[in-house]
């Protein structure tokens, strides 16, 4: 499966904070379709990104109805991503 989505760079203040973007509501219904075979416990859905030139592989997070990407900080650093940055997002998730 592969999503292409834009979204709001967002940062979360806990004890690890992070970068993230939320996928829009819209791919959840898809994404939990496949979840079952995909996830490798917790709900964690392994995935394959590209944001800009960078590609890199990470983990989708449930979040309520649908779920979060965790942006590392090489990857913002790379793509010069800030908060409230829009970025486009080419989401992979399956065989990749």
């Amino acid at each position: 499966m592969e999503l292409v989505f834009s979204g709001e760079v967002w940062f979360w203040r806990g004890p690890a904070p992070f970068h993230f973007v939320t996928v829009p509501l819209e791919y959840s219904a898809d994404i939990r379709a496949i979840a079952g075979a995909v996830t490798y416990g917790w709900g964690m859905i392994p995935c394959e990104v590209t944001v800009g030139t960078t590609t890199f592989e990470t983990a989708l997070w449930p979040k309520n109805e649908t779920y979060i990407l965790g942006l590392k900080k090489v990857v913002r650093d790379r793509e010069s991503i800030a908060i409230d940055d829009d970025i486009t997002v080419v989401l992979r998730i399956g065989d990749f």
